[in-house]
């Protein structure tokens, strides 16, 4: 059995091919891929794949969500609505290495427009293997979740 977390996938029309090409790279390096749509290029709306791909991460503790869009903008933005779901929007590596050490990311957001399929596989690489750091950093993952339950913050 793998100790490698399951990886749900989604994305619309814009990020259709470069999800397709991750989710088999992802495969072939012995990851459990759970597909949750697009199908295919045509025209559709990204909420649909999105909220459904964050929601599957925030009910297993243990995966890991990769949303893509033409900008990752929108995706990124649907992600953060899903409660326990943390998406950040990655571009280069560092990045990539920086969101899951300080913010614990559990979605990674991408743009196809922006991103080849040799850089993302990159920027999933880094984002995969990177711990999360805790200490200072979990206390604020936990004013976050604390937010999400409460729906305000103290003042």
């Amino acid at each position: 059995m793998s100790n490698k977390p399951t990886i749900f996938i989604g994305a619309d029309h814009g990020g259709f091919a470069l999800k397709k090409h991750l989710a088999a790279s992802l495969e072939k390096q012995g990851y459990t891929v759970c597909d949750q749509g697009t199908d295919s290029d045509a025209s559709c709306d990204y909420p649909d794949f999105i909220f459904r791909t964050a929601e599957a991460v925030a009910h297993d503790a243990k995966s890991r969500g990769i949303v893509i869009c033409t900008t990752g903008i929108g995706a990124s933005i649907c992600a953060n609505k899903v409660a326990g779901a943390r998406a950040s929007l990655c571009v280069n590596t560092d990045q990539a290495v920086m969101t899951r050490r300080h913010n614990d990311a559990n979605v990674l957001a991408l743009g196809a427009k922006y991103v080849t399929p040799a850089d993302a596989e990159a920027i999933v690489a880094a984002w995969l293997i990177e711990p999360f750091e805790g200490g200072r950093h979990q206390r604020r993952i936990d004013k976050i979740t604390a937010y999400e339950k409460k729906g305000s913050c103290d003042r």
